[in-house]
């Protein structure tokens, strides 16, 4: 059980280093404007999008507390007046969000906004922007506009009493908001400088930090070749290959020489195994597979079946023709040759035991990074089960004193099944997070749990039996003490029904966010709303500065405020190291006066303060979706990389202590 726990651990691991990696800018809605005249006194702007898959653009009037409404501000108009709202068209989505308290209309795919317009006099020019919101499941962009532009001439324009009249006909047009007079460039301090290139060092660094030394992987693979020596499918073939070997040559020291080379082909095979495995499709692709959604689909498929096998639901063997061939060809084959096909027949004929355990070795240390990493512990697993082969060839009378194939092998098998049925439950959550099925909820997830180790803590206690197991089977002292730790698992998964963190296992569980119900939560609340405010602060405490870009309308926002910086582990440390900030993107209070600043070579105008906000995290830290942390020093310079949407409390807290040191 150890080995599963873990190699899902390094799995996670990785995937968490592979989802807090650096930041990048995104533009998920991709806008087109076109202009078209309706009637000799009427036209229409038109908007519209093609939406990147995963996001969603939000649509119009969603209100105050909502999310960022579709609106369209008014840079100029001569000649032409706004004829009622902006309109929506397409399939639009409408769906209760409980994060908000309010439904929620937004688009995927393809949205369309129109903006109807009528003439005022005979010749007009157009200068409007249309602001909009998107976001996926796990970031948000700040709010976000499309300019449009046009000028021309109308042969029949509107007279006064014509406007007059169809005022009193159509509803007024939602408010605008008017752009002000633009002033200088402003002057920004120091601490606003960019250090995208430091934050990308600082994630560089964690990168190959997080990667796990070549001995550690090593290790990893003894461990699963030692939990593959005590399965039905090979401690059997250990006495009758031992047997095979010393009957084969009468001189004993030929016997022991070709068993030692029989242990070395099995090392030759397992290595040349994982050398496959990165060959064919390379460290980097493997890592993309680790985190793939039809991936941990099939992973999860994959063992279900396997833990099916071991219940006893089915045997699985590959073809008899396989090992048929392989047997025809050792019979005719001699010296070196007959010995590497007698360990390849190992291989074949071992696989049901070994392949889920094989299986998770190469997922595990393949997102690596490095070439060296499976065949490393492909190593460590072939010379875990090589060494009985080569050891009771070398010491025969060990045979004696070895435990014989009997039912303790048929209990290791079962709980190879239990377990394996638990892990297959972490890759369809992978999978159902990123399909955002909400099959698997956490309180779903850990009740399935409690299930599947109560009942391996039943079998262990002889209160379970399957159809392999015999009728008379004792409980031993061993399977007493293993199905009491498996019950005592299970119980301590209990609390966490009701929003116990279960810091244990948290890394396997799905998010808090997907828990309907929670006990003693703690709002977070950000010491200050202003960056430069809390740089000030930071000087004259000696601490370092959190700062969160977050926005008014991030639903992912306020899933991490609720599920990780409100955590006490997260809270407490943030209380005493930290002075936090948030900092909101979609703040629409205006400035005292609007700010003119260089951007990318041109330049910008800022007129609210979630401008400000969004320019300072595009401009500094090269990303603009939210939610975004980063730490930083009293002079702007971070501490650490960058994180984003990501609800493992325990991540984040080794973030935090990471550039609190």
């Amino acid at each position: 059980m150890s080995v599963f726990y873990r190699l899902l651990s390094l799995l996670v691991a990785i995937m968490s280093v592979c989802h807090a990696s650096f930041a990048q800018m995104v533009q998920p809605a991709h806008f087109k404007t076109s202009f078209r005249q309706v009637a000799p006194s009427r036209a229409e702007i038109v908007f519209s999008a093609t939406i990147d898959d995963g996001w969603h653009v939000y649509s119009t009037s969603l209100g105050d507390d909502g999310p960022i409404s579709a609106s369209v501000i008014v840079n100029q108009l001569q000649g032409v007046e706004l004829d009622g709202p902006l309109l929506p068209q397409g399939g639009e989505i409408k769906k209760f969000d409980n994060m908000f308290g309010m439904e929620l209309r937004y688009f995927e795919g393809k949205a369309t906004f129109v903006q109807p317009v009528r003439f005022v006099a005979a010749d007009y020019s157009i200068d409007v922007s249309l602001e909009y919101g998107a976001c996926n499941d796990q970031n948000c962009t700040p709010p976000s506009t499309v300019d449009f532009k046009t000028s021309g001439h109308c042969d029949a324009p509107l007279s006064q009493d014509d406007v007059a009249d169809s005022a009193q006909q159509t509803p007024p047009p939602a408010p605008a908001r008017v752009k002000p007079d633009v002033p200088d460039s402003a002057t920004l301090s120091a601490t606003w400088s960019p250090v995208v290139d430091k934050l990308k060092a600082h994630a560089d660094a964690l990168s190959a930090s997080a990667d796990m030394p070549l001995w550690k992987i090593l290790l990893e693979g003894l461990l699963g070749g030692l939990l593959a020596i005590f399965t039905p499918c090979v401690w059997p073939i250990i006495p009758l290959t031992v047997s095979f070997f010393l009957k084969r040559n009468k001189q004993r020291g030929k016997a022991v020489r070709e068993a030692l080379t029989y242990g070395a082909a099995i090392v030759v095979i397992y290595v040349a195994l994982g050398l496959v495995v990165t060959g064919l499709w390379g460290a980097n692709r493997l890592n993309d597979l680790a985190t793939n959604a039809l991936f941990n689909i099939f992973f999860c498929l994959l063992l279900v079946v396997f833990a099916a096998s071991f219940l006893g639901a089915f045997e699985i063997t590959l073809p008899s023709s396989w090992t048929d061939k392989v047997e025809s060809r050792k019979s005719r084959a001699s010296g070196l040759a007959a010995i590497f096909l007698m360990a390849f027949t190992l291989a074949l004929v071992s696989f049901s035991c070994t392949g889920p355990i094989i299986g998770f070795l190469l997922v595990a240390v393949s997102t690596q990074g490095s070439i060296l990493a499976p065949a490393v512990g492909m190593l460590g697993f072939a010379l875990a089960l090589a060494v009985p082969f080569t050891l009771f060839a070398l010491f025969p009378s060990l045979l004696q004193r070895a435990p014989r194939s009997g039912g303790w092998m048929n209990v290791i098998k079962v709980t190879l099944g239990f377990v394996e049925l638990a892990f297959a439950l972490k890759f369809l959550s992978v999978a159902d997070m990123a399909y955002g099925w909400r099959i698997l909820d956490r309180e779903v997830f850990i009740a399935l749990w409690v299930v599947i180790f109560g009942l391996l803590g039943a079998y262990h206690l002889g209160w379970l039996r399957f159809k392999a197991d015999s009728p008379d089977r004792a409980v031993g002292v061993g399977s007493f003490f293993a199905g009491a730790v498996s019950v005592a698992f299970a119980v301590y998964l209990l609390p966490g029904l009701w929003g116990a963190p279960l810091k244990a296992v948290s890394a396997f569980l799905p998010p808090s966010s997907t828990q309907d119900f929670r006990l003693g939560q703690r709002s977070f609340e950000p010491q200050y709303t202003d960056y430069d405010a809390a740089i000030e602060a930071a000087k004259s405490s000696g601490k370092a500065v959190l700062v969160d870009f977050t926005g008014f309308g991030c639903v992912n926002c306020r899933k991490m405020e609720a599920a990780v910086l409100s955590d006490p582990r997260v809270s407490s440390l943030i209380d005493k190291c930290f002075v936090s900030v948030s900092l909101f993107v979609d703040d629409k209070t205006p400035l005292p006066e609007p700010m003119v600043v260089d951007d990318n070579g041109g330049k910008r105008t800022l007129r609210t303060v979630g401008d400000k906000w969004s320019f300072l995290q595009a401009h500094k830290f090269g990303a603009n979706t939210q939610p975004f942390y980063v730490v930083v020093d009293s002079l702007g310079n971070p501490l650490s990389p960058s994180r984003s949407y990501d609800e493992d409390v325990d991540a984040f807290a080794d973030f935090l202590n990471g550039a609190s040191r």
